[in-house]
């Protein structure tokens, strides 16, 4: 299975995009994974140009403040769900400032949220992609998590 990340807009804070490209790179370890830049525009010409790169054979998740909360380790047991499920891709999508619509939230298979608190879009590429990553070692059972 090929793991996609989509983001909208380009992470314009080099410290970020530096962080943020080794995670990418690390997870390349475990996974076909992709991080993919969708163009920033108004919220229906992002949300339209998401659909179009998507396929409907796609698990689609949302990282949303609406969605599902895990834990590290209930999320890796769902990441596993997830590759297991015989779908080609799996596809993250951290959308743009002003949300999804609801064309994309009907597409949708899951919600994700990474927290109740609400971070700036640049810092959560990398603390998603930490996450990821973070899942990723627990399925291995590497020494990269503690509990």
């Amino acid at each position: 299975m090929k793991v996609k990340l989509f983001l909208t807009g380009k992470t314009t804070d080099k410290n970020i995009q530096a962080l943020l490209q080794d995670y990418v790179a690390r997870l390349k370890h475990y996974t076909d994974f992709e991080e993919v830049i969708l163009p920033a525009s108004n919220k229906e010409e992002e949300c339209a140009n998401l659909l179009k790169r998507t396929q409907a054979s796609d698990v689609l998740i949302l990282l949303d403040e609406k969605g599902k909360q895990y834990t590290s380790m209930q999320f890796a047991q769902q990441l596993n769900t997830w590759m297991v499920s015989g779908k080609k891709n799996l596809v993250f999508v951290i959308g743009g400032a002003y949300g999804f619509t609801e064309a994309v939230y009907e597409r949708a298979d899951y919600k994700l949220s990474m927290s109740g608190f609400t971070f700036p879009h640049q810092l959560a590429r990398l603390i998603f992609a930490e996450q990821l990553y973070r899942g990723f070692t627990i399925l291995k059972n590497e020494k990269y998590h503690h509990e």
